[in-house]
C-alpha cells in the first residue's frame, strides 16, 4: 500500500474543539503497531503548485484562504480558526491525495490511501464543515489535465454520512467525473447539490439495508452506468451509531463491510483507486481511528 502522512495533518486547535483531530495521530500509529502497515507503506506529502490546486478553486479564494483573509462568515463556515498551520495544513492535504493518485498510476493500479482527506463540503469558491480545500476535486482535476490518455473517466465514491456537496458542485458540468453520494437524508448539509447520483437514507439506517442499497447500485456504477478507469473512495466513519453527528446506524463490523464492498469491486476489476478517510466523530476516538483502520486492514488483505 501506499499511504500519505505528514504531521502537519494533526493542527493544533483551541481546547474544547469538537473535531477529534487526534485521530490522525493515532491511526498511523496503530497501522504500524498492529502490523497493517510499515514504515515504507508511507510517504510525506508536499503541497502541490498552486496552478494544480486554481484548477479547481477561485484565485481569489485560495489567495484569501493562504493569506489569513477569509471573512469572519467564511472563518466560521470552515468550523476552524484561521492560522499559517491551517493554511499549510490544507495544501499539504492536497499533495497526499494527489500523491496516492500519483503512485497508483505509476504503479499500474492498486491502492494508495490518505490518512486525512476526503474534504467534500469545501466549494470551488468558499469553505464548510471541516472542509477548505477539496482534496479529491483537486486531484481528479490533476489527473483530466496531465494524464488525461490514461485517466479518461473517474468515479467518485462518497459515503460519508453527509452529502459531498462541494464535490457535486464542483463537478456540476463535468461528465469525465461521475459524482455518487450515499448519505443521510436530514443531515447536514441542510441545503443538498445535486450530485450524479444520490442515495439520501432515513435517520437510523442500519447495516441490511444500508449494505443491499450499496451492493445494488455499486456494480451498476463500475460496468454499466459509468464505467470508470479511475475511482476515489471517501471512506468517512461518521455511519456508525455511536456518531455523535450522524444519526446512521452501523455497526463496526458494518463499516468495514461497506469498506469491503467497495475496494474488493475495485481489485476485481483491477481498477486504480484512491482512499481518503472522511469523517468520524464518535464519542470514543478509540471508535473512530478502529473504524478508520478497518479500512487499511481491508485493502492490506485485498492488495497484498
Amino acid at each position: 500500500m501506499h499511504i500519505a502522512f505528514a504531521a502537519d495533518y494533526v493542527l493544533p486547535l483551541p481546547p474544547g474543539h469538537r473535531f477529534p483531530m487526534l485521530k490522525y495521530e493515532l491511526l498511523p500509529e496503530q497501522l504500524l503497531h498492529e502490523g497493517t502497515a510499515t514504515a515504507s507503506d508511507f510517504f510525506v506529502p508536499v503541497p502541490p503548485p498552486l496552478a494544480d490546486v486554481l484548477l479547481t478553486h477561485e484565485a481569489d479564494y485560495v489567495q484569501r484562504l493562504l493569506h489569513g483573509q477569509l471573512t469572519r462568515p467564511e472563518e466560521r463556515a470552515s468550523g476552524f480558526p484561521w492560522s499559517p498551520a491551517l493554511a499549510r495544513r490544507e495544501l499539504i492535504l492536497l499533495g497526499g491525495t494527489i500523491g496516492c493518485a500519483q503512485r497508483v498510476l505509476a504503479a499500474g493500479g492498486g491502492v494508495a490511501l490518505n490518512i486525512a482527506g476526503g474534504t467534500h463540503h469545501a466549494f470551488a469558491g468558499r469553505p464548510e464543515g471541516f472542509c477548505l480545500l477539496n482534496d479529491q476535486a483537486v486531484a481528479a482535476n490533476w489527473l483530466l489535465a496531465h494524464e488525461p490518455t490514461r485517466v479518461r473517466q473517474i468515479l467518485i465514491i462518497d459515503l460519508d454520512v453527509h452529502q459531498g456537496n462541494g464535490t457535486a458542485a464542483i463537478f456540476r458540468h463535468e461528465p469525465r467525473v461521475f459524482t455518487f453520494s450515499m448519505h443521510g437524508a436530514r443531515n447536514f448539509p441542510g441545503r443538498k447539490e445535486v450530485s450524479d447520483l444520490d442515495l439520501p437514507l432515513a435517520d437510523g439506517t442500519g447495516d441490511a439495508v444500508y449494505l443491499a442499497r450499496l451492493a445494488d447500485v455499486l456494480p451498476r456504477l463500475l460496468d454499466e452506468q459509468v464505467r470508470p478507469d479511475f475511482v476515489f473512495y471517501l471512506s468517512g466513519v461518521d455511519v456508525l451509531a455511536t456518531d455523535k453527528l450522524g444519526y446512521l446506524a452501523l455497526t463496526r463490523e458494518g463499516c468495514r463491510r461497506r469498506d469491503e464492498l467497495v475496494l474488493a469491486a475495485c481489485h476485481q476489476r483491477e481498477l486504480p483507486v484512491v482512499v481518503c478517510m472522511g469523517g468520524g466523530y464518535s464519542e470514543k476516538i478509540a471508535d473512530i481511528v478502529e473504524a478508520h483502520a478497518n479500512t487499511y486492514r481491508v485493502a492490506a488483505s485485498l492488495w497484498d
